[in-house]
Order: structure tokens, then C-alpha cells, then sequence
């Protein structure tokens, strides 16, 4: 072993020796903040009631926040669990597998392939459900006419799933059965064939050649009790997607006609709107009575110009658009470079503007009743910020997600102390701000009365509060004196 080597061994171990002596001198798993640079760090959180601690960098930390307790070891593995609402989440690899649970009802999932879910239901019936999307479904209840087993392409049956009440099929695509709320429709090699009926309804499809249905008009009774009129129609195709005729909203205030010989012409006419197409989609021109404008694309959606109450736009894509209507605006120029939505109502105004979609985005919400705003800014991948509703403060760089997936609790709890070189918090409510840098390497803690400071790797420690000032080097205690009188911390 070299005169080097055995040097450096000494070096590391009275490191160490003064490292381990820190931690009864500061009581780090007291009730005192220690912070040893990415080695480890425990202090008091900025814009929440709690703590956290981290350690070995970015690749492990503990956190409890009120009744929330969270910890993790970077990317690998997360665990959430806050009692006080009875959740639980962990992550293993984020997104890969996730674990998900909210009372009596939990999810987990494996590439949103493999998941097992269940809990209780609306009806108070407990549902297990396990799925291997997608090939094989199933669902399990002590309500055994809740149970359903599917095995695609071969034999199954589903309930409530993929956008349908019913689902039952026979070596699909040769048969299947789909239901939703009272129509039901008989598929056979589908998409090609179809008969389809319910509550005054019957048709028949032969895909692309021709397809008709029909509907008489019926009642309902909604929520209130009072009787509402469900529009009929009649519903004719031929050559798909060339010819149509259709009768929409018999029986209605608005009832609908509706004929398509495409691209030579469609032409929509109801009381209250009118639309002609020619040469679709090259020229059309839309009176909309209901809503108060007039529109002419040509052709759509490239050139649109449209005048009156209910909608002003002025598009030439792709260089510019503006459109606006009581509550919403919607402007781009050279899209994708630069792109802004506002949407306005009483109780709300939100402002976003991108450039190149996310490349850069400046949102901004206010709440019209109190005054009270939330900002958020992101540019990929340098850095994202956002302020809450309360005032509080958050900056982190950098972010090569945060941007795309906004709010992303599994993003933030397994990836984001990966890449946080820098992060900054300020709550203005408690006066209390921090600052770290490269995973507490630097970091400095404030509030009105005290301020912290620490510097490689916790070798230069600084304390201040309203009574005493601390200095520690290689965490040894060199400095302490006492304020005088009516000497504040700054």
C-alpha cells in the first residue's frame, strides 16, 4: 500500500470521526436542522409544518409533512401514506409499478398492463378485479351476478369496462354483444356487421357498403321528476364515408337535418344552426343563430374567419389565429413558436402561454372572489416555478419532466431529487425561506427571527437567532456569543 493511500485512509477516517461526532453535538435526530451536504441532511420544512431528511445525495430522504409521511430511495422506490385521509401510494421504478390505495378501494399496476384493483362501490358491494390488458379480464363480489371472466379473442364477458355497461363475446371478432345503457348492438365480424336495438330504436350495419337506424321518439324522467323528451332520429349510409341522410332531434326543439355526398357537398339545417359545405372540407359556411355568429372556412381548419357575439376568429394557419368568445380566447402566431388560452367566467381567469409547446410555458390562475393568483413558469430543461395560492414560492433547476407532466406527484417524489441541482422555497405567510445547492452541498435556511447556514459538506456551519450566534468548523464549535439586548437576527 503506497505512503498516499494510507494518507488518505487517515484523512477519511477523522472525517468521519468529526461527521459522527456532529451528530450528538447537534442532536440530529432531535429536534435541531443538521446538514452535512449530500452526506446527510435533516432540517425543518419551508412552506409546511414537518421535516425531512436526506441522504447520499439525491438517492435517498424521509419526510413527514402534518399527518403525510413519505420516503424514498431515488428512482427506485417510494412510499406516501397519510393517515389522516387513509391513502397510500408506492412506486417501484415510477411508472412502472404502482401501488394505490384510498380507503377501502386500491389499484396496482405494472406498465398499465398487469393491474389489480378493487374496494367498495357506490352500491356498497366489494369488487376485485385483476386484468391483463389485453387479454385477459376479470372481476370477482360476494354479488355473484357481478362476476365476469374474459379471455380475448376467445370467450368472455365484462361489465362496465371499455367504455360499455356490457360486454360479451365469441371468438371475436366473429361475435360479440356490446350494451350501453339500453342499446344493445349484435357485432358479427366486426367492425363489418352489425344489428343493433333498444328502447324504440332497431338498426342494421353492412360496413363500408350501407347501414340504417332508426329511433322513435321517448321520455325519461331525470333527477327532478320532471319529464324530459329524448329525440328521435334516422340514421342512413352508403359507400362510408361518402353518402349520408340523417334526421336528428325528432320530436325536439331543434330537429335536425342532415345530408352528405362527400366531397361534393354536406349541408346541415336545424333552427338553429345551418351549415353548407362544397368541395368539403375546401369551403364551408356555418350560421350558427343559437350561439350568434356566422363562420367561412376555406378550406377548414386552415383559413376560418368568424364574425359575431358568440365567436370572433381570424385564423391563416399555420402563421397566425386569433379567436375569442365571452369566456374563451385562443391566439397562436407562427404555431407552434407562440400559442395563448385564457379562459374567463366568474369565479375564475387562467392565462397560459407556450412557445414551442413546451419548450416554454407561463400559466398563471386567479380567483375572481378573493384576488388570490397562482403562477406557474416552466423552460425545458433548465427550470420550473410555481407559486400556490397562498404565496408560497418553489424553484427548481433543473427539469427536463416537471415541464411536460406538470403536478406529477410520482414524477416529484421518484425523479425530481435526481436532477434538483438547485431548489429554492419561500413562504410568505411564516416569513420562512430556504436555498439548496447540488443536494444541500450549500444550504441556508431563514426565517424573521433566525437564519442557518452550511457549506461543504457541513464543514462551515453558521446559527443565528434572537439570543445567540453559533460558528462551527469541521463541525467542531469554535464560535458562540450571546446577543445584546434588543439585537435582532438579520
Amino acid at each position: 500500500m503506497s505512503i498516499g493511500s494510507k494518507k488518505f485512509k487517515i484523512c477519511l477516517r477523522i472525517y468521519w470521526w468529526f461527521f459522527a461526532l456532529s451528530f450528538s453535538s447537534f442532536g440530529v435526530f432531535g429536534a435541531d436542522d443538521f446538514v452535512a451536504g449530500p452526506l446527510f441532511s435533516q432540517f425543518t420544512l419551508t412552506l409546511d409544518s414537518g421535516h425531512r431528511s436526506e441522504a447520499i445525495g439525491p438517492f435517498f430522504y424521509s419526510q413527514e409533512k402534518d399527518s403525510e409521511k413519505t420516503w424514498g430511495i431515488s428512482p427506485l422506490f417510494s412510499h406516501d401514506s397519510d393517515p389522516a385521509v387513509e391513502s397510500t401510494e408506492d412506486d417501484l421504478l415510477y411508472p412502472l409499478l404502482t401501488y394505490e390505495c384510498f380507503g377501502a378501494e386500491y389499484r396496482w399496476q405494472f406498465c398499465q398492463l398487469l393491474s389489480f384493483s378493487g374496494g367498495e362501490e357506490q352500491d356498497n358491494t366489494l369488487k376485485r378485479r385483476f386484468t391483463l390488458f389485453p387479454i385477459y379480464f376479470q372481476q370477482r363480489s360476494p354479488d355473484a351476478s357481478e362476476n365476469y371472466t374474459a379471455l380475448v379473442p376467445f370467450y368472455g364477458h365484462l361489465k362496465d369496462r371499455l367504455f360499455h355497461d356490457d360486454i360479451f363475446f365469441v371468438m371475436f371478432p366473429i361475435y360479440s354483444e356490446t350494451r350501453k345503457r339500453d342499446v344493445v348492438t349484435d357485432n358479427y365480424l366486426y367492425p363489418f356487421f352489425h344489428l343493433r336495438h333498444g328502447e324504440g330504436l332497431h338498426g342494421w350495419q353492412f360496413w363500408p357498403l350501407a347501414g340504417n337506424e332508426h329511433k322513435d321518439v321517448t321520455t325519461r324522467t331525470n333527477d327532478f321528476g320532471e319529464t324530459e323528451i329524448i329525440g328521435g332520429h334516422d340514421k342512413f349510409f352508403a359507400l362510408w364515408p361518402v353518402h349520408f341522410r340523417q334526421n336528428n332531434g325528432i320530436g325536439t326543439d331543434n330537429p335536425e337535418t342532415f345530408r352528405a355526398s362527400l366531397p361534393l357537398y354536406a349541408l346541415s339545417r336545424s333552427p338553429k344552426r345551418d351549415s353548407t359545405s362544397v368541395l368539403w372540407p375546401f369551403f364551408i359556411w356555418t350560421d350558427d343563430r343559437d350561439k350568434k355568429y356566422h363562420e367561412w372556412d376555406s378550406p377548414w381548419p386552415f383559413i376560418v374567419v368568424a364574425r359575431g357575439e358568440g365567436k370572433t376568429t381570424t385564423r391563416v394557419w399555420p402563421l397566425f389565429s386569433r379567436a375569442h368568445s365571452d369566456v374563451l380566447e385562443s391566439d397562436f402566431y407562427l404555431w407552434p413558436l407562440y400559442k395563448f388560452n385564457n379562459l374567463h367566467t366568474e369565479l375564475l381567469d387562467r392565462r397560459r402561454t407556450r412557445i414551442l409547446f413546451y419548450l416554454f410555458a407561463n400559466v398563471t390562475e386567479k380567483n375572481i372572489e378573493t384576488g388570490a393568483q397562482r403562477h406557474r413558469v416552466d423552460l425545458w430543461p433548465l427550470f420550473t416555478y410555481h407559486r400556490d395560492f397562498n404565496g408560497n414560492n418553489q424553484l427548481q433547476i433543473l427539469a427536463p419532466i416537471e415541464p411536460v407532466l406538470p403536478d406529477n406527484r410520482g414524477i416529484e417524489r421518484n425523479w425530481s431529487p435526481l436532477w434538483s441541482l438547485w431548489r429554492s422555497e419561500s413562504n410568505p405567510k411564516s416569513g420562512a425561506a430556504s436555498q439548496s445547492l447540488l443536494w444541500n452541498f450549500y444550504r441556508r435556511d431563514s426565517a424573521p427571527a433566525s437564519k442557518k447556514c452550511s457549506l461543504f459538506l457541513g464543514l462551515f456551519q453558521y446559527q443565528s437567532d434572537s439570543k445567540m450566534k453559533k460558528l462551527r468548523l469541521f463541525y467542531i464549535p469554535v464560535l458562540k456569543w450571546h446577543k445584546q439586548a434588543g439585537q435582532t437576527a438579520k
